[in-house]
This record gives structure tokens, sequence and C-alpha cells, in this order.
């Protein structure tokens, strides 16, 4: 069971979802607007928040900009808009997985269970080090050198993707699926621009670089520094 904050202001859309995940064994509380969800996401500390972009008083993406200020709590946002684009754009502003309009209460339990295990296993994991980098998950913390890093939410989740498979060679494909969870389709172009955000913070660049290696044709690996 999962306490989840449902914020939606479509009454029926929102006391249908609620019911459907109180059946399936979740607790549920609900907010109608932007601003009365995020007291409420500070308040209750849910472990997951449902959000939905059309709310009458902000617009559901600068609220997840909002919550991301202040909490790490998982975030699944409800569009009508399914296009790769958007899906990226959504993603990189910090939610954790997407549902399109229309979907079942059954749907977005299977949604809210994979994130919740994403969350699990990310926050068993233990901190990674290659080189003079380390990354710890639990406290989303990255220092390199002793200093820590100035990282984004996905700029972190990418770093310690490649640093958990130093080494290997990772496909963009890969990245675009298990990083930005985007199962089908993605622009390769948002790779390459978070790519290049990392090496100008390690502190190197495509031509020199130290700890992130491009392999030409296949994808990306992270190495320790010769």
């Amino acid at each position: 069971m999962a306490n989840v904050l449902l914020v939606e202001d479509d009454a029926t859309i929102r006391t249908a979802l609620m019911r459907g995940l109180r059946d399936r064994g979740h607790a549920v509380s609900s907010a109608p607007t932007a601003l009365e969800g995020l007291r409420l996401a500070v308040a209750e500390r849910p472990d997951l928040v449902v959000l939905d972009l059309g709310l009458p008083d902000l617009d559901g993406t600068e609220m997840l900009r909002m919550l991301r200020a202040v909490s790490r709590v998982p975030v699944i946002v409800a569009t009508a808009r399914d296009g790769d684009t958007e899906m990226v754009r959504l993603l990189d502003a910090g939610a954790d997985d997407y549902v399109v309009k229309p979907f079942s209460a059954a749907q977005l339990d299977a949604r809210v269970r994979a994130v919740l295990r994403r969350t699990a296993d990310s926050r068993t994991d233990s901190s990674v080090t290659v080189g003079h980098l380390r990354l710890d998950p639990r406290s989303r913390e990255a220092v390199l050198g002793g200093a820590p890093l100035d990282l984004t939410p996905r700029e972190f989740d990418l770093l310690h993707y490649l640093a958990v498979r130093s080494g290997e060679v990772v496909t963009k494909r890969e990245l675009l699926t298990e990083v930005w969870q985007v199962p089908y389709g993605g622009a390769d172009k948002t790779v390459d621009v978070h790519l290049s955000w990392l090496r100008r913070k390690l502190g190197e660049t495509a031509q020199e670089p130290r700890y992130l290696q491009t392999v030409r044709g296949v994808g990306v690996k992270l190495v320790e520094p010769s």
C-alpha cells in the first residue's frame, strides 16, 4: 500500500481515480489546485504524487518545478499530450513517469507500483565510486575530488546510471529508456545535451574526455581516468 496524493481539478475524474486506487489498497488524499497540492505534499509527505497538468491556478509543469525545489517525492504526470518532445520535457522537469489521458485506475496503479519499485531499488543502492568521482543515490550527492557537484536530478540519474555500469558502453536508446523512461522513439539530442552539461561539470570536453568517453556509432561509457 502507498500513500498517494492526487492533484486533479476535475471532480468526476478525481473521485473515480481515488476510488480505483483505494480499491487496490492505496491510501489516497487529493487536491483540486496546484497550491493546495503543494501544501499537502509538504505537510503529508506522501509516497507518490499523481499530478494533472491542467490545473486552474498554476500550470502543472510549474507546480512540478516548485515541488522539486522542496521534495524528491516521486511524481507521475497525467497529460493529454503524448508526443515524444512533450514526454522528454516533462521528465526533464522532474517527473518520474507519465500516463496519457484517457487512462484507467488499473493503468495508474501499475505505474504507481513500477515507480515505487524503482524508488525502493535506488534507496537500497550503495554509493558508487569511479576514480575521484563518488555518487550516493540515497542522499543524491555527487562529489568529484572532494568537491560537491551541482547536478540537476536528471544529470544525477544519468551520471549514476553510467557509473554503475563503469567501463560498459551504453547506447543512447538504453539511456532514453532507463533514465528518461521513454520506452519508444525519443530524441537522441536530449542525451547529447545532458552529456555535454555533465562534461562541463566534470571539467572535461568531448575533444578531451576524462570520465565520459563516446564510442562512435555505439554509445557512451564512463571510465576511470588513466
